[in-house]
């Protein structure tokens, strides 16, 4: 039998972490699987995941060897031990338009999304009743301060033990502290065929750049405003004499179905990102 886990590593960037934390597990007889560290404008984030013989592995010691290796570097040092065969765990994060929202729970339902939703966190109440209805626990969390919201987010998304996060038409941008946290693993939906029309209003962008051919893009969120690495997209057409208020009701159910492909995408380990690109396998 293997014990398995999950450690994140962020702070400051500086000369020997990735040593010294693979050194620390080396010397708990830890089998590394899968390694991930980047540094982002001065500041360092690594992702690992290590597995042990359950009978060789003292877990007391291990966590007070990170807490001081943590103390030691000043950096942030996290982990959680992990069930490779279990469902994944589902975070949504919404803010009022209920369509991706109401898609996921209705695949969940069915079963086309193999997962489990552990939480619905939510700036504004406005779906609190829908997530209740479903028997999930929502959270409201107030963006008037984004670092205090972030921090409580983050709060709930460990507490849940979240392993993925998916922002379903959340209208908030995450800031880069958040977003190291989970690298490759927070899914996103655009209403467009990113690289086109990045940012705020894209259908209104469509409409006045007169497009013949509109979208929506799943992605996953990086530090840069819709820059990550592209899942997923579906695409409809703007016919002749199309308003603005048709295109963004065309758009919002190819936004629903581009958004639970590209979770499936996910779940189902069809993913592999490299140098920000993403592969289907």
């Amino acid at each position: 039998m293997s014990r398995y886990a999950t450690i994140t590593v962020i702070g400051r960037d500086k000369t020997g972490v990735v040593a010294r934390v693979t050194n620390l597990l080396f010397e708990f007889r830890a089998n590394i699987e899968a390694l991930e560290e980047q540094v982002t404008r001065g500041q360092f984030s690594m992702t690992l995941q290590a597995s042990w013989r359950a009978s060789r592995f003292d877990e007391k010691a291990f966590g007070h060897g990170l807490r001081a290796l943590g103390r030691e570097l000043g950096m942030e040092i996290k982990w959680w031990f992990t069930d490779p065969k279990r469902l994944q765990r589902m975070a949504l994060m919404v803010t009022r338009e209920p369509h991706c929202l109401d898609a996921i729970l209705e695949s969940v339902k069915t079963g086309k999304l193999k997962t489990e939703i552990v939480a619905v966190i939510g700036n504004h109440r406005n779906l609190q009743a829908r997530a209740e209805k479903a028997d999930l626990p929502f959270h409201h969390v107030a963006w008037t301060n984004r670092a205090k919201a972030e921090d409580k987010t983050l709060c709930i998304l460990e507490k849940a033990q979240a392993d993925f996060v998916v922002l379903a038409r959340f209208m908030k941008i995450l800031s880069p502290n958040f977003v190291w946290r989970f690298k490759n693993k927070i899914i996103s939906i655009h209403p467009s065929l990113l690289p086109s029309f990045p940012g705020p209003q894209p259908y209104r962008q469509a409409y006045e750049h007169g497009v013949k051919i509109a979208g929506v893009t799943a992605h996953f969120v990086s530090m840069h405003l819709d820059e990550g690495p592209i899942i997923a997209q579906e695409s409809f057409r703007i016919k002749p004499g199309m308003m603005l208020k048709q295109i963004v009701a065309a758009g919002q159910k190819m936004e629903s179905k581009a958004l639970v492909n590209g979770i499936k995408l996910y779940l189902t380990k069809q993913l592999d990102v490299h140098w920000g690109v993403v592969k289907q396998i």
